[in-house]
């Protein structure tokens, strides 16, 4: 059975080669927050379907067949005639930190909510066990398709689904920070598991504490990774701070952290684990991703400690 469905958008992606002028040259991949968690989720073992659109072009060919190779589902992969993915350009600096710039205004994927087959897919969302998405997901529908969107999740949660949502925000895809927050907490209305961060946060609600950030999530289960390494974890209305072993490798690119750990704390709660172990193995896995560059690492230097099992520790690091 398939576990898990992410929704979201995959986009083309440009990375300048190292040490290149204005003449350089880049290479191109493929690369979104979703989508990466989803790999992630399948090298974990954990069954995933990603849900999105995209063109009939050539490109698409190639995303579609990428996913497939690395484990992740297609069959809720849209194809609309015509259409194209959307492109994004990355670099990076000395300190693996990480600037985007996009061209996705026409994307296929901003049209998923308003297909003929969209109320059909929606409707399959309760087959899940989790679904998962995040912020810059319901960035990029309209008004009434988010709002389509999120009516859906809460009927899947009704029949059992668990809402996974990451608030990986991007002023960029917003008009307004006031239309952020208000669909923010729709998205926490209709969520089960919370995974956030103050650098997503603080710049719809500048100035507050982690614990004022965390109390504006109602969620049973919330997650707050934090600015220096470590995290919170809310579950059951007790917080646990959970601090990660130091990585001893060079941080290379910091691209999928966040995408990376969330596939780890899903999977390991599929597994059985309770919240606080399924932090210690987000940081696990995400503390491997952030030594290599890309969003995906190699195949072999995936980590196996990654997803404990059932009756792990509750415990919070020392």
């Amino acid at each position: 059975m398939t576990q898990v469905a992410c929704i979201g958008e995959c986009m083309i992606e440009l990375k300048q080669a190292r040490g290149g002028g204005q003449a350089s040259l880049f290479s191109r991949g493929y690369g979104g927050d979703t989508l990466n968690t989803s790999v992630y989720l399948a090298r974990l073992g954990v069954g995933v379907d990603y849900i999105t659109a995209l063109g009939d072009d050539p490109m698409s060919d190639e995303m579609v067949a990428g996913w497939a190779a690395e484990g992740v589902g297609t069959s809720r992969v849209s194809r609309l005639k015509g259409k194209l993915p959307g492109i994004y350009m990355i670099e990076t600096d000395a300190f693996g930190d990480r600037r985007f710039f996009h061209w996705r205004e026409n994307s296929a994927a901003r049209s998923l909510m308003d297909l003929p087959e969209t109320g059909d897919l929606l409707e399959l969302l309760a087959s899940y066990e989790v679904i998962y998405l995040s912020a810059i997901t319901l960035s990029i529908y309209s008004p009434q398709g988010r709002t389509k969107l999120i009516g859906a999740l809460d009927r899947a949660r009704k029949h059992g689904a668990r809402i996974a949502f990451d608030t990986n925000y991007r002023a960029r895809g917003w008009s307004d920070p006031d239309v952020a927050r208000a669909v923010f907490g729709d998205a926490f209305a209709v969520s089960d598991i919370v995974l956030a961060s103050p650098e997503d946060l603080l710049p719809l609600y500048p100035d507050e504490s982690d614990e004022q950030l965390m109390a504006r999530i109602p969620g049973n289960e919330v997650v707050l990774k934090l600015l220096s390494p470590g995290s919170i974890v809310r579950f059951d209305g007790v917080s646990h701070e959970v601090r990660p072993a130091p990585i001893t490798q060079p941080v290379v690119d910091t691209t999928a952290a966040g995408d990376s750990f969330s596939a780890a704390y899903i999977a390991a709660r599929l597994a059985g684990a309770e919240p606080v172990e399924a932090a210690r193995a987000g940081h696990r896995l995400g503390g491997v991703v952030v030594c290599y560059p890309g969003a995906i690492i190699p195949r072999s230097a995936m980590p196996t400690d990654i997803s404990p099992g059932p009756g792990s520790a509750h415990e919070a690091s020392p």
